[in-house]
């Protein structure tokens, strides 16, 4: 990856270029859950950009547990990294309850097969993670979200696009410390740096919380190549238009890899049905991977 700062909303690259893409899906399905008492429709998409040969991003959708992980590194073995990140959390597939401490466990796991690389390799790896686990609190959905670099989750309901997860990085340190404005932030010779990874020579904790779920809601999860490339308006205009999950993937991928592509760009999308979208039972992928 290459850690970018955070873009305010509306504002996004001004010399997008025509280009074909051709994204890959890594899943898609539907999930209904064991009580049926939650209804999800997903499909993630990845592409290397424009300027890079090797995707460093991995992503998981394995209901009911949704993550994309930005490996950092190149030569480092960064696409190692997200991929150790990612099979970490296979396991909790399919778990009727998922609590913090299972999410705990996944990042643990993920921390020690990332610092055995390191050793094994004398670099230093790493990966940012953004995970969201469907989970029900009093008979209410809610995502589970834990947070590790500058990953994103959005919410998109009623037509407002929320960024739900809050970046880990110096800009953001900046911009809450009301030491630089948004603007500011885009010409920062710090914009580049993240202050949280799982590797990459650090310990670094996640932030986790707790986000109701509404039926006709959409989550987004992404990494930086996508909410570095356009703009949260374009995010929000691409989710209004309701098109089924594994289209939509497709198109804010290809919107971001057109816009410039200078980074990868990986992308999960869940829709949270209604009553009246349920389906007669699962179709469940196969787990998520990367290219």
């Amino acid at each position: 990856m290459v850690p970018t700062s955070v873009l305010p909303p509306g504002v996004g690259h001004r010399h997008a270029r025509e280009t074909k893409v051709q994204s890959r899906t890594t899943a898609a399905g539907s999930w209904l859950s064991p009580d049926g008492a939650a209804h999800l429709v997903f499909a993630s998409a990845t592409h290397p950009g424009q300027v890079r040969s090797l995707n460093e991003d991995a992503c998981l959708a394995a209901p009911p547990v949704f993550l994309v992980a930005d490996g950092m590194g190149g030569h480092a073995r960064g696409d190692v990294a997200s991929r150790l990140v990612v099979e970490s959390f296979v396991p909790l597939r399919g778990q009727v309850v998922v609590h913090p401490s299972d999410l705990d466990a996944a990042i643990e796991t993920s921390r020690r097969s990332v610092a055995a690389l390191a050793a094994e390799f004398t670099s230093a790896p790493g990966s940012t993670l953004i995970a969201a686990s469907y989970v029900l609190e009093d008979g209410r959905g809610y995502w589970l979200l834990a947070n590790i670099g500058d990953s994103r989750a959005y919410s998109y309901a009623d037509g407002v696009l929320d960024q739900i997860s809050k970046d880990h990085s110096v800009i953001q340190e900046l911009i809450d410390a009301g030491v630089i404005t948004r603007d500011e932030a885009l010409g920062h010779p710090e914009r580049h740096v993240i202050t949280r990874a799982i590797g990459a020579l650090t310990d670094s904790e996640a932030d986790f919380s707790l986000v109701p779920a509404e039926p006709g809601s959409r989550l987004l999860l992404c990494s930086d190549g996508l909410h570095s490339e356009i703009s949260e308006t374009a995010i929000a205009h691409i989710l209004s238009e309701h098109a089924p999950p594994a289209q939509t993937v497709h198109t804010l991928v290809g919107a971001a890899v057109s816009a410039g592509g200078h980074d990868n760009v990986t992308v999960v999308v869940v829709d949270v049905a209604g009553d009246d979208e349920r389906p007669a039972e699962n179709t469940m992928p196969t787990a998520g991977a990367r290219r």
